[in-house]
């Protein structure tokens, strides 16, 4: 197990889902973890269950990141571990792919994990220890059918991390991605709705088209993702640099 004692983790979109099942893992072994996301009820509830710090913060608003880190290292201190998990994940064929849509795709995904890297990193390059990791996805490192914006965000990510681990060598910070498959979350919900409707088939049948992208043939546990976000985070990690560690049951 890690020891994590006097660390300040800062986890975007760490309300819910795969965020929060990391964030969970980071306090269980010593770290003191802020959370952040747009919604301050959702925050508020997650921060009271498991002894975590909220943070309103929006990735998508320069302004917002800036301030609510320089917040979170204010009242607990400089960011040794930074988990840029927040994002969306929406399909649509690129003929109905219209610039709103790729820009609010990207905006969050990939200008929203630039956004929380560089300012976490403005308290972190000094200290002697630095972990950053980002939340990719299996469509990181292969395309996913009808969802080219999705796709091109996820694999900008992983240019960012493998850029940024080039930058940092042979300093204390490490920079990877963790690229999940498929996850049990509200997202994976949300798809299967989505899915429904534009396939024209039932939610069941919607999920198992889900499933079956995962070579295991079942949804990922969030608790998996944090476990390897745990396993990156230990100081005896420090030579897994510049990685992108596929969590999707098999080989593609």
């Amino acid at each position: 197990m890690a020891n994590l004692a006097g660390k300040h983790a800062l986890i975007t979109g760490g309300g819910s889902g795969i965020g929060l099942a990391i964030a969970v893992a980071l306090k269980d072994n010593g770290a003191s973890v802020t959370i952040t996301g747009r919604t301050e009820a959702r925050l508020r509830d997650a921060a009271e269950a498991h002894g975590l710090h909220p943070q309103v913060m929006d990735v998508t608003d320069e302004a917002s990141v800036a301030d609510g880190t320089a917040a979170a290292v204010d009242a607990h201190g400089p960011i040794a571990i930074c988990v840029a998990n927040a994002g969306i994940a929406e399909g649509r064929s690129l003929h109905k792919t219209d610039l709103a849509f790729w820009r609010q795709i990207t905006s969050t995904n990939l200008d929203g994990a630039f956004l929380t890297i560089r300012e976490s990193l403005k308290s972190m390059r000094d200290l002697d220890y630095g972990r950053v990791i980002a939340v990719s996805s299996i469509a990181g490192v292969r395309g996913l059918k009808g969802a080219p914006a999705y796709t091109a965000s996820k694999h900008g990510v992983i240019g960012l991390i493998r850029g940024l681990s080039e930058d940092f060598l042979g300093k204390p910070q490490t920079f990877n991605a963790i690229c999940p498959a498929y996850v049990d979350t509200d997202i994976v919900s949300r798809n299967v709705t989505s899915i429904a409707d534009r396939a024209g088939v039932s939610q069941d049948e919607a999920l198992k088209i889900m499933v079956s992208q995962n070579r295991h043939g079942r949804l990922i546990d969030a608790n998996e993702v944090a476990r390897t976000a745990l396993w990156l985070c230990d100081p005896a990690s420090a030579s897994v640099n510049g990685q992108c560690i596929e969590i999707a049951g098999g080989m593609a």
